[in-house]
């Protein structure tokens, strides 16, 4: 009895262990709650979403509003180049695991992009998932190390002439002699383009780079090509020809014909080497004797449509003239009247300048307001991209320039000056702008092509549009010359000279050169350094009789 007795108090004291120990003796998982990342520092400066210029030692601070799950972290935290290659970083953990801190093992490469990425799986303590999945994205600081040995300025000015100039020694087409549009464009030359580069090949014989004599044969298989095979209207060259033919390349579905303009540029180079090649030898008079009959040709006047006072910019065989662009200024078209007004067979009268082109200096011609502290006497606002100060002045010296509209002198430096303060002061906030990194022009762009202006701003900075202003600035264009070669040289600079563009803020460099974006380089190189050009197209009797019909004065016009 005793002994049942002992048996159920022993049954009773389990029971009541058991009891127990249920009720109270060990503590429930703790229910999941989800989190959020809350702020981040990129070497502890708060960061956005995306950061510019950042260290390539770069270290990345993220902090939660709850201690991480470290077991989770390396899944749910990657950094990785904008390839998507990943970058391996060691974290570190602060303030009870709410804190990760990313240091990659490795330096980052310099002027590169990078992602951060946290996913929505990373976990915390409790189990809870991150609720606000973020991207940060880095790109890194420019290596401001030189990438080229130092050399003279004088020096550097010849390096760059002469890089440049194998793009219209080397690159040209080799039946027609003429400039591809860009090198990407195999049969395709550019009429405007080898205007240009006709004044390059000037320049390349005066610099030396090749021989006179080589210089006049490259002259006569363009001669003979424009001459005898290049498809003319009325005198005037389409924008693109097929090189070997002499075809038009259609610029689009009704740009099949003549185009004025590009064949104002065509002929501003023509003349300049017909003053240029001035010897008295058979080859030579023979090439100025056929570039007279090339120039003649051209029917100026014929591009006043129904005799208007104004000059059309297309006319086409099949679509005559459905285009319908009037030449109306202020932009890179003066040349095309100046040459119009030296025609020797084919003139305008001055009221085609005054009415047409400068439209009595009403409806936008003149401006005469004040930009970055520069006052631009002609044109919209802030100027416009800089190639309107480049083209019609690759061969017309705006020095001591002036009409009733306008100073030209004020004209191109203060337009180019506005174009570098802008830069300089940087509105749109477009990393890497700076007083050594600016140039807004027509170029490349990533994923396209636009005419870059203070007033459509894309990021993109193309050398021509600094280095082709160095007569106009010099200070601003020469510290702009040597950023692009000594700094960014390693991305920038390649078999034709500089490239047409880049974007910092992109981290892109185009691969492409451009005849008109190399052309003036340089042309206008040279004639910061000599002259050269501007003395030699100013110096042809008719363009002088021209420029004085429409009202100019200059030193060079007696």
């Amino acid at each position: 009895m005793r002994f049942g007795l002992v048996i159920l108090s022993a049954c009773m004291l389990l029971a009541s262990c058991h009891k127990n120990s249920s009720s109270g003796g060990s503590t429930p998982p703790p229910t999941p709650k989800n989190f959020n990342l809350a702020t981040w520092n990129v070497n502890g400066v708060e960061a956005n979403a995306d950061n510019m210029n950042t260290n390539v030692k770069a270290t990345i601070r993220l902090k939660f509003n709850a201690a991480l799950d470290r077991s989770s972290v390396a899944a749910n935290i990657s950094l990785a180049e904008n390839s998507g290659n990943p970058v391996l970083y060691n974290p570190t953990y602060e303030s009870g695991d709410s804190v990760v801190v990313v240091h990659p093992v490795n330096t980052l490469a310099y002027l590169s992009k990078y992602k951060l990425n946290i996913l929505s799986s990373l976990k915390n303590t409790t189990g809870g998932i991150l609720l606000n999945p973020t991207e940060i994205r880095l790109t890194t600081s420019i290596d401001s190390s030189r990438k080229f040995p130092i050399i003279s300025d004088d020096s550097l000015l010849t390096l760059v002439q002469k890089q440049t100039f194998r793009y219209f020694w080397d690159f040209a087409h080799p039946v027609s002699g003429l400039a591809r549009e860009r090198n990407t464009s195999g049969e395709t030359v550019t009429s405007g383009g080898s205007g240009f580069g006709i004044m390059a090949i000037v320049t390349g014989v005066n610099r030396g780079f090749v021989t006179r004599a080589q210089g006049l044969a490259r002259m006569q298989t363009i001669i003979s090509f424009l001459k005898n095979t290049a498809k003319k209207f009325h005198g005037a060259f389409p924008h693109w020809l097929n090189g070997t033919t002499g075809a038009v390349v259609p610029f689009s579905t009704k740009d099949n014909g003549a185009d004025l303009v590009e064949t104002s540029f065509l002929v501003s180079g023509l003349l300049t080497a017909r003053q240029y090649f001035n010897g008295a030898g058979t080859d030579e008079t023979t090439l100025r004797n056929d570039i007279n009959a090339l120039v003649d040709g051209v029917e100026w006047n014929w591009f006043r449509k129904s005799n208007e006072n104004v000059l059309y910019w297309h006319w086409s065989p099949d679509y005559n003239w459905d285009m319908n662009l009037p030449i109306r200024g202020w932009n890179e078209c003066l040349i095309t009247y100046i040459l119009a007004a030296s025609s020797n067979t084919f003139t305008i009268p001055k009221e085609v300048y005054t009415q047409g082109w400068t439209a009595n200096g009403s409806n936008g011609f003149t401006n005469g307001n004040s930009y970055m502290g520069f006052q631009l006497p002609l044109g919209t606002a802030y100027g416009g991209p800089l190639f309107f100060s480049h083209y019609s002045f690759l061969g017309i010296n705006p020095n001591g320039l002036a009409d009733v509209y306008a100073d030209y002198q004020k004209q191109v430096v203060n337009h180019s000056k506005i174009n570098a303060e802008y830069c300089r002061q940087n509105p749109g906030a477009f990393f890497g702008y700076s007083d050594s990194c600016w140039g807004l022009t027509a170029s490349d762009i990533p994923n396209g092509y636009t005419a870059s202006s203070p007033t459509n701003d894309v990021g993109t900075i193309a050398p021509t549009a600094a280095v082709s202003s160095l007569p106009f600035t010099p200070t601003e264009s020469m510290k702009a010359l040597k950023f692009f070669y000594y700094v960014l040289g390693d991305k920038l600079w390649g078999n034709y000279g500089f490239k047409d563009a880049f974007s910092l803020k992109d981290v892109w460099f185009a691969d492409s050169y451009l005849a008109i974006d190399q052309g003036p380089m340089i042309v206008m190189i040279e004639n910061y350094r000599s002259g050269l050009l501007w003395n030699l197209l100013t110096s042809c009797p008719e363009v002088k009789t021209g420029m004085k019909k429409l009202g100019f004065a200059a030193p060079y016009l007696p």
